[in-house]
């Protein structure tokens, strides 16, 4: 073990003990129920991790149970601590739903550690302000998430932080950007909506070269399946669980995982003292969705990639933003560091407004509605919804890449055929 004259200097920066009296160490960690063998696969892993019910020696159920208890009983007041550790002693700080899903979501993403949150913005959101202190800077791509860039953009300043937004999949441009107080390196990838890639490695490497920096990246467009971020080299990962992770437009939830023991412990206590947790409910739904990840995730990879290029080819769009063509400008990227490419197809009306107005109206099986990564294809006008005025001015808009033709395209798993089908009829009324 380092000396204290050679340990790295911590990058976690706190006033309040983090869960620590003095040597004691509340550390919590995770066992599975199972042995897996050397080089299993993630399919059978997101299929099967299951970590056991502490303070139990019970017959396990196949499916977790829903832990509704808010609090526990114990038989001393001297077991209160040991409880702390490897047992369960209050619903905000730890339940079994929440325990097994986290499991299995740092079993996919290979991590230390993950946490689970009531939704992609409150786990982004708690861990961005968990981090940083005022006269830090941070870094982050644009264009990005509408939710990420308002809060980057409008309420993280008031915290006496500054941002520095620069063009997204940029390394030379994030290395640029470097300032002495630099604490945050924010990367997005694919990038919400135009499907930019960034070259994770490259970004990791960036953000290493500065001491005491934290890299964070926000995968929901890829998902741990498709994409391993953490092997990467980067610090934290983010997973809006709302979308792939639970698959059927039925919970709202987000993840974040992380490869830094210190960074883990720090958060998972700061989210305890925040008090910003999953439901047991929703920790449950968001586990039986991961079971079948791997599958959706092919199904909605192959039907995009039909989907793109049927777009590809059409008269009617003048443009397709697809990282599994070879016409997307981080193909070789995205093909590097991604098993398969998705399910999100993004493209421009050539007719421009009132055309992708008509088109998005028209579509009969696909659902105009927003959010993403559900069985069922969605479709949404990111310059009126998502992107909109709600969030982002026109000049904003514009600066990143979204223009008023822009349609953001969410294939699900039904029939490619028939997508196709209803893509042809709808474009034909635009």
């Amino acid at each position: 073990m380092a000396d204290a004259a050679t340990k790295p200097k911590s990058r976690v920066r706190t006033t309040f003990t983090v869960g620590r009296d003095g040597d004691i160490d509340l550390s919590r960690t995770l066992e599975d129920t199972r042995d897996y063998p050397p080089g299993v696969t993630m399919e059978t892993v997101a299929v099967t991790a299951q970590t056991k019910l502490r303070g139990s020696e019970t017959t396990r159920p196949v499916v977790p149970s829903i832990s509704v208890a808010t609090t526990f009983e114990m038989d001393k007041v001297d077991d209160y601590m040991q409880y702390t550790v490897d047992g369960y002693i209050y619903g905000r700080l730890c339940n079994h739903s929440c325990d097994v899903v986290s499991h299995a979501i740092n079993k996919i993403e290979g991590g230390v550690g993950a946490l689970v949150y009531p939704s992609g913005m409150s786990a982004i959101s708690t861990t961005i302000l968990a981090l940083i202190k005022s006269g830090d800077h941070i870094i982050a791509p644009d264009p990005v998430y509408a939710g990420v860039y308002s809060f980057l953009k409008h309420m993280i300043p008031n915290y006496g932080v500054e941002v520095t937004f620069v063009p997204a999949g940029d390394v030379e441009a994030y290395r640029k950007a470097i300032k002495p107080n630099t604490k945050i390196f924010y990367g997005e990838t694919p990038t919400n909506p135009i499907l930019t890639v960034l070259d994770l490695e490259e970004f990791a490497k960036v953000a290493k070269s500065v001491p005491g920096a934290i890299s964070m990246c926000d995968s929901t467009f890829a998902s741990p399946y498709l994409q391993n971020t953490l092997a990467a080299g980067v610090d934290i990962v983010f997973q809006s669980c709302t979308k792939y992770m639970g698959g059927h437009s039925d919970l709202m939830g987000g993840s974040m995982s992380t490869s830094d023991p210190e960074l883990f412990f720090y958060l998972s206590e700061h989210q305890k003292q925040i008090g910003n947790i999953m439901s047991p409910y929703t920790a449950s739904l968001l586990l039986r969705g991961i079971r079948t990840l791997p599958l959706r995730m092919e199904k909605h990879s192959n039907n995009a990639l039909r989907v793109a290029q049927y777009l590809e080819a059409h008269p009617k769009i003048s443009r397709v933003y697809y990282p599994g063509l070879q016409s997307h400008p981080n193909h070789e990227v995205a093909k590097k560091q991604m098993k398969q490419f998705s399910g999100m197809v993004v493209f421009e009306m050539a007719d421009g407004l009132e055309a992708a107005k008509t088109f998005v109206e028209s579509v009969k099986i696909i659902l105009l509605a927003v959010s993403l990564g559900s069985t069922e294809s969605l479709v949404e006008h990111p310059a009126t919804m998502t992107h909109g005025p709600y969030l982002m001015t026109k000049e904003e808009r514009l600066a990143g890449g979204i223009s008023d033709g822009l349609i953001r395209l969410s294939v699900g798993i039904e029939n490619a055929d028939d997508l196709i089908m209803d893509l042809e009829q709808a474009l034909g009324k635009a």
